[in-house]
């Protein structure tokens, strides 16, 4: 998903109202609008328009029953948004390890306690090879 196509799928379920409907067709299976609007602080119409906006987004579906509209949750954006949201927890955690291990090798904490050639450490190794590379106009 790109950010581009990821925006409203978020936006969608930015209002509290909406994510509560979400949350219900997610818990209770397919519903009404009577059945959503009975304990909703809003009007039916206010509900109306929430799924409106909801079904342009992907997030849900509605089908004829009958005289009712039943309205149901379409797992599938919801399974985008979570694939979204695993890669951008992937990216930060990457990001953060990166971090790590430049202010440990900066204050010289590397985790690596193992000698190697010379009794060399690996933190002590990395530095020393560091220090040991010609500057540029040196060589």
């Amino acid at each position: 998903m790109k950010a581009n196509s990821a925006a409203p799928v978020f936006a969608a379920l930015g209002d509290e109202t909406r994510l509560a409907i979400v949350a219900r067709l997610c818990r209770s299976g397919p519903q009404s609008i009577v059945q959503l609007t009975e304990d909703a602080k809003v009007t039916r119409q206010a509900v109306t328009k929430h799924l409106t906006l909801l079904e342009g987004a992907g997030h849900v579906r509605s089908a004829r029953d009958g005289r009712e509209k039943l309205w149901s949750v379409r797992t599938t954006r919801l399974v985008e948004a979570q694939r979204w949201l695993d890669q951008i927890s992937r990216d930060w955690d990457s990001a953060i390890e990166r971090l790590r291990i430049l202010v440990e090798a900066d204050l010289g904490l590397g985790h690596s306690t193992r000698s190697g050639p010379g009794g060399l450490t690996s933190s002590t190794r990395s530095r020393t090879v560091v220090a040991a590379r010609p500057r540029r106009g040196d060589g």
